[in-house]
C-alpha cells in the first residue's frame, strides 16, 4: 500500500456496542482537526494527513482519510497545513471542509521508533506465495486455549490481522464487521463447506489478552464454533504477519500496520492473499468457496 509507510493507527475502541451497553456511542461525531497533508493518492479520494491529536477520539497519528467529494482535496499538495472536520459514524469515516492554512503552527513530527538492540535482529521471513504451505503457529485464543494452525486443517480457514483498540470504522474494525457478514451469510450459501473458520489474529499481544479479545468477540456477536480471535508471542505474529506481506510495526502507543486476509484451504496451502480491506463479505466467500473445490 503506496501509503504505509505514514499509516499510523493508534489504540482505542472495539467492533461495536453491544446493545445493551451501558455507554451510549453517538450515531454521529464530528471533530475540528488540523493536519499536515504527507500524501495524495491516485484515485483523487484519499489523502495520508499527519493530524492533531483529536480530544475524546484519538491522539496525534498519521493516517489515510477519504473525502466524499473529489473537489475537498483540489489545489492541495504534500506539505499543505490544513483545517477540516472527521466525519465518524458508527460504521464509515470521512474528512470534509478541507480548508488550507496559509500560517499554521508546525506540527510535532512522529518520532522514529529505536532500532531493536543486536540481538533482537531477526532475518525476514520468506513470503508466503498462493499455493504454499501455510507454517505452523501455536497462539492462543480468546478463550485462553492454547491453539495451532495446523489445527484448523481439514477445513478452509481465513485469517486476518487487527488489534482491539483501533478507533476508526474505515481500519481494524471494517475487517471485523467483514467477518460478521461471513458468519452470517455462509451458513446459507449454496456449496459452502462443512468446515470453516474465521481467525482475527492481534498484532498487538501486550494489550489484547484472551479476556480483551473475549469481550470484543461478543460485541461481534460472534459464534466460537466458527470465528477466534487470536493472540500470542509477539516473535510468532511478527514471523506469521511478515510472510504474509502484512507489515506492522510497534512504537510505544502506537502501531503502524497495512492489511493482508489469508485464505487457506483444508490441506494447508494458502489459497489466496488479499491486501487492504476493500474487499466485501462476498468476495471473501467466494475465495472460501474456491478453496473448499
Amino acid at each position: 500500500m503506496p501509503w504505509f509507510p505514514a499509516l499510523l493507527l493508534l489504540l482505542l475502541t472495539a467492533c461495536r456496542q453491544p446493545a445493551d451497553s451501558k455507554t451510549t456511542t453517538p450515531a454521529r461525531q464530528v471533530f475540528s482537526v488540523t493536519g499536515l497533508v504527507q500524501v495524495l493518492e491516485p484515485d483523487g479520494r484519499t489523502v495520508v494527513i499527519q493530524h492533531a491529536a483529536i480530544p475524546n477520539y484519538m491522539p496525534a497519528m498519521t493516517m489515510p482519510f477519504t473525502v466524499k467529494d473529489a473537489r475537498e482535496l483540489r489545489g492541495l499538495k504534500a506539505g499543505d497545513s490544513i483545517a477540516f472536520q472527521l466525519v465518524v459514524t458508527a460504521d464509515d469515516g470521512w474528512i470534509e471542509h478541507v480548508s488550507k492554512l496559509e500560517n499554521a503552527a508546525p506540527l510535532a513530527a512522529v518520532p522514529a521508533p529505536a532500532p531493536p538492540p543486536p540481538a533482537q535482529w531477526r532475518v525476514a521471513p520468506p513470503e508466503l506465495a498462493e499455493g504454499g504451505l501455510l507454517p505452523d503457529y501455536h497462539l492462543t485464543n480468546e478463550l485462553g486455549q492454547a491453539v495451532s494452525l495446523s489445527g484448523y486443517q481439514g477445513g478452509v480457514a481465513v485469517f486476518t490481522f487487527f488489534f482491539t483498540r483501533c478507533p476508526y470504522p474505515n481500519a481494524c474494525p471494517l475487517l471485523s464487521s467483514k467477518f460478521s457478514q461471513v458468519l452470517e451469510k455462509l451458513p446459507s450459501t449454496p456449496d459452502a463447506p462443512a468446515r470453516w473458520r474465521l481467525l482475527s489474529i492481534s498484532f498487538d499481544p501486550a494489550n489484547d489478552t484472551p479476556a480483551i479479545l473475549k469481550e470484543y468477540a461478543q460485541r461481534c456477536h460472534y459464534d466460537p464454533a466458527r470465528w477466534s480471535f487470536l493472540t500470542g508471542g509477539l516473535a510468532d505474529i511478527t514471523d506469521l504477519a511478515g510472510r504474509c506481506g502484512e507489515h506492522f510495526q510497534i512504537t510505544g502507543e502506537t502501531i503502524s500496520h497495512d492489511f493482508r486476509t489469508v485464505v487457506v484451504d483444508a490441506s494447508g496451502r494458502v489459497r489466496k492473499i488479499i491486501p487492504g480491506n476493500s474487499w466485501t463479505s462476498d468476495d471473501l466467500i467466494r475465495e472460501i468457496l474456491n478453496a473448499a473445490r
